[in-house]
């Protein structure tokens, strides 16, 4: 009998280039949260992607949402203020657009890629830097923030799975 192979998590593969082992629980995150993203999405229809079984957040919400919180979040984290386009974008997470799941996860790795590039450029000593977020200009640090992008990034991907997992069933019947 024949075992199949089992897909080891990020989290336990080791180092990952050029991340500061600091921030390896960060990218870890991550480079799971796109793993896992691909894996639950792909073969969703741009319907299904849109549907919101029981009035929860679709799909395409979260993976929309993921990307720009991320982008938002990282901005925080350079010591940045949202730009006017950031600001807008937030604002039509919730729309649908005629996106595919395939272009949509593109959109999720290439926000999460920049993240991990972030990472790899950022100075341990500087974590503890002092950042605000917001207009009220909330407290936080770089560690902080990149940490939160992580935690909500993983938060989402875990909304998407269970929605694209009601989505299926729903169409199944």
């Amino acid at each position: 009998m024949e075992v199949a192979a089992v897909k080891v998590e990020a989290w336990l593969r080791g180092p990952l280039p050029g991340i500061p082992a600091l921030l390896l629980p960060v990218a870890h995150a991550l480079v799971q949260a796109k793993e896992d993203l691909r894996a639950a999405t792909l073969d969703l229809t741009p319907a299904q992607l849109w549907e919101r079984p029981g009035g929860a957040a679709s799909v395409g919400f979260h993976l929309r949402h993921i990307r720009g919180s991320a982008d938002r979040l990282l901005t925080y984290a350079l010591g940045r203020s949202l730009s006017a386009e950031q600001v807008a974008a937030l604002g039509e997470e919730r729309e649908p657009v005629s996106s595919t799941a395939s272009e949509l996860l593109d959109d999720v790795d290439s926000g999460l890629d920049r993240v991990l590039a972030e990472l790899r450029r950022t100075p341990g000593d500087r974590l503890l830097d002092a950042r605000h977020v917001g207009r009220a200009r909330l407290s936080s640090t770089v560690l902080g923030l990149l940490f939160h992008i992580a935690e909500h990034t993983q938060r989402h991907t875990g909304q998407v799975i269970t929605t694209a997992k009601i989505v299926r069933a729903d169409r199944a019947r």
